[in-house]
């Protein structure tokens, strides 16, 4: 499956893509201006960049491959897979429990390994027990997500290890995109103990570095020596570089945005709860939110008046469901108040 881009209307309130909804901070506008010619002729340096990286995420640099976009990393971990099978001279099978980023089947079958699937729990409670059963001598990489896409859901206490244990051939590929908004992460000593584990961020979603692509992933030295080989030498970009390091730079913004988020998703679950939709209390940027049988009709009617969301209608588990980017509450405010004429008729 190729991973379907939804569409974009120009101009049109973006909140289908967990993106940051204000826009990236405004130092990382000021040092792009300043880039110089050179910096668009030279092949760029890691070196700095990546220490600073570490910084932020409390790690030494040699635990640290930055990467174009978090998708780039996500990608070598599946190409790390078939490389490694294929020496062995055995299948590669991929485990993606539902619902998840589409982009894990993408890149998996992209390599042509096998996706196996495991179907959500009620209540998107976390299928470990499904996860554990699907493991087999095959399994080559376990991509997790912690909190989920799209649901907002958290990964328990001593999961993430349990599965690196049952799985000592495997890389369990822990998707930490919203871990700004989360709070939490598997980063530190879990990393030491399991070596099988990687943990996957991205500067797209509190930073607001999407559209430049920038990502990383964390790891034991080892493990990570087993894919740097699969990454070109040049990867990231002199401009990503640029504004990657301006956005440490103002932890700030981040945390502002954070905030805005969290306002943001308080206002959908009391929203939610007055019109008496089902929703998921979340850890990330967005909310899924159970408005039936009107969902593809709900999005539609939003986008005709210029708001995207992103209906999950789709995606094993989430019948009738819309997930909503909660990120400026003003943005979010707007959504609320549009879905809200349009499902009127069925809420009164």
């Amino acid at each position: 499956m190729a991973y379907q881009r939804p569409e974009v209307t120009s101009g049109a309130l973006r909140l289908h893509f967990n993106e940051n909804t204000a826009g990236c901070s405004p130092a990382v506008l000021a040092a792009l201006r300043d880039m110089t010619r050179a910096d668009a002729a030279f092949y760029p340096e890691y070196g700095d960049i990546t220490a600073r990286t570490a910084r932020w995420l409390g790690v030494e640099p040699e635990r640290v491959l930055l990467t174009n976009g978090l998708d780039e990393g996500l990608h070598l971990v599946a190409q790390w897979a078939v490389w490694h099978s294929a020496e062995h001279g055995a299948p590669a099978e991929v485990i993606v429990p539902e619902p998840a980023f589409e982009m894990y089947a993408a890149c998996a079958e992209a390599v042509r390994a096998t996706v196996v699937r495991v179907m959500p729990q009620p209540e998107f409670a976390f299928a470990l027990d499904g996860i554990l059963a699907a493991i087999t001598s095959a399994t080559r990489v376990i991509y997790l997500t912690d909190p989920n896409n799209p649901t907002g859901r958290p990964i328990p206490a001593g999961a993430i290890e349990r599965i690196a244990m049952a799985a000592p051939r495997a890389i369990v590929l822990v998707d930490e995109a919203y871990a700004d908004f989360s709070g939490r992460t598997a980063i530190g000593p879990l990393l030491d103990r399991t070596r099988n584990v990687i943990i996957g961020r991205t500067f797209a979603k509190g930073h607001g570095l999407a559209a430049l692509r920038v990502g990383a992933l964390v790891a034991h030295p080892d493990t990570l020596a087993r894919i740097r080989p699969l990454q070109p030498p040049y990867s990231l970009n002199a401009w990503a570089i640029t504004a990657l390091g301006a956005a440490l730079g103002d932890r700030a913004y981040v945390e502002w945005y954070v905030a805005q988020s969290a306002e943001s998703r308080a206002r959908v679950y009391a929203w939610a709860d007055r019109l008496g939709l089902a929703y998921w209390p979340s850890e990330a940027n967005f909310v899924l939110v159970r408005v039936g049988d009107r969902a593809i009709e709900a999005a539609a009617a939003l986008a005709a008046r210029g708001i995207l969301v992103r209906d999950k209608s789709s995606a094993p588990g989430c019948a009738g469901c819309l997930r909503i980017t909660s990120g400026v509450v003003e943005h979010t405010d707007r959504c609320l108040e549009a879905l809200e004429e349009f499902l009127a008729p069925r809420t009164n």
